[in-house]
């Protein structure tokens, strides 16, 4: 990394637009830092310095993680009741068809 790299300055303007892009961004936060080329941990920093934005809805990327984890927990919340209720169909069809 060379010295220019590290010392790097950035206005203000620049780290809220930045701040602004990455809550609109699906993408991890290592992804954009790539992306952009700035060190991850100085994205953490204008993120926590920058919050201004903590006012608005929710942003897009943070909301479509949530509802992801949810969707999710709701599908192995659905498989495990299917498999449930293929017990209890079988234990119904065991226990209606007595045999002779």
């Amino acid at each position: 990394m060379t010295e220019e790299r590290r010392r790097q300055h950035y206005n203000e303007d620049f780290k809220k637009e930045t701040v602004k892009f990455i809550q609109e961004q699906t993408k991890s936060l290592g992804d954009i830092a790539e992306e952009l080329n700035i060190p991850k941990s100085t994205l953490h920093q204008w993120l926590a310095q920058y919050r201004e934005f903590e006012h608005e809805p929710v942003n897009n990327a943070e909301l479509i993680r949530e509802l992801k984890a949810e969707l999710k927990a709701k599908e192995r919340q659905i498989s495990e009741m299917e498999e449930e209720l293929a017990i209890v169909k079988k234990a119904v069809h065991i226990f209606s068809n007595p045999r002779k």
